[in-house]
């Protein structure tokens, strides 16, 4: 029963995909050159890495002044902590609408399906749907205190509200679990976050399907 209306929920985190793609070219519009920097920059560095990816790059690419830049950022790690921040805040306002459990709507559906959709996404061919997590972790975490911090706040973050969801289906009788919400929590995270980084080295699919079985398992187990 937990399947039923799944193919509009996988509609449901299509348009959420669409919204956040979207946001940046909004912004931009608008005018918001700071937002646009970001952006192309997230582009640039989900594709080679952050020490990889020079200001002019950035600047050429976003069609924007050195001057602009420095009118923003102090620096490149200035630079990198927001670029981290705000990928956060996006992926956390697309995060709360995927999960938002309203009406006669079940927790473990949108969670099952919020899953599912990772594993579409990091396995497509669109850079910009690839997670800067996992790019970024061991990349910067020895370069830079302050990004790793940023990783650090922005992954438990995402971690909260992932067990939020969690204890709904807990609540709702869906699941049962012996463990508290946000240690299976932690445990399906971590669990995600090292089969995409192994799935980047084998260029194989596999490991997702490895961690699809232990989070049913762990969410079905008895």
């Amino acid at each position: 029963m937990f399947w039923a209306g799944y193919n509009q929920l996988l509609d449901d985190w299509s348009i959420l995909s669409y919204y956040m793609s979207m946001n940046a070219i909004t912004q931009t519009r608008t005018g918001d050159t700071r937002q646009h920097i970001l952006a192309v920059a997230k582009t640039l560095i989900l594709g080679k890495g952050f020490s990889a990816v020079g200001l002019n790059e950035i600047l050429k690419t976003a069609q924007v002044p050195k001057g602009s830049f420095y009118h923003y950022f102090d620096s490149k790690e200035h630079f990198g902590t927001a670029l981290l921040e705000n990928y956060f805040d996006e992926y956390l306002v697309a995060l709360d609408l995927a999960l938002n459990v309203s009406g006669e709507k079940s927790a473990l559906p949108l969670l099952l399906n919020y899953f599912d959709n990772w594993k579409s996404s990091q396995c497509s061919d669109i850079t910009n749907d690839k997670c800067l997590v996992v790019k970024l972790s061991g990349e910067v975490s020895d370069l830079s205190e302050a990004m790793r911090l940023s990783l650090k706040q922005g992954t438990q973050r995402v971690i909260t509200r992932l067990a939020q969801c969690i204890q709904q289906a807990i609540d709702n009788n869906e699941v049962i679990l012996s463990d508290d919400a946000e240690i299976v929590t932690k445990e399906l995270y971590y669990l995600w976050i090292g089969a995409t980084l192994m799935a980047k080295v084998s260029h194989m699919p596999e490991t997702f399907d490895i961690a699809i079985n232990v989070l049913h398992s762990r969410l079905y187990a008895d």
